[in-house]
């Protein structure tokens, strides 16, 4: 999506660059560790097994989250008006002590 059809926001020269993919990744091992240790610990699990279980689940969490991390980035992008957003930002917002038209 280049332009958003409700407010006309152009959201083509935004960029998130590898934030996204650290974002999710960080996430899946935080997700991932306690599982591991749990399978370890109270399975008596091969190593094939383990890594049967491990390896999908693992690449499912971080597909699964690198389209909400680029969403979430760019919004905070938006929200702390980077890259080109400040001045798109606050076309039509009416300032403090403004009495309109």
């Amino acid at each position: 999506m280049t332009i958003c059809a409700h407010c006309g926001q152009d959201w083509s020269h935004q960029r998130a660059d590898d934030f996204p993919a650290y974002v999710a990744i960080i996430v899946t091992g935080h997700l991932m560790a306690p599982l591991i240790i749990a399978l370890a610990r109270d399975f008596a699990l091969s190593v094939t097994a383990m890594m049967a279980i491990i390896v999908p689940l693992a690449l499912v969490l971080l597909l699964g989250l690198l389209q909400p991390a680029k969403g979430a980035i760019i919004a905070l992008q938006w929200w702390w008006g980077m890259h080109g957003f400040e001045k798109e930002r606050t076309t039509g917002v009416a300032e403090p002590g403004d009495d309109g038209p």
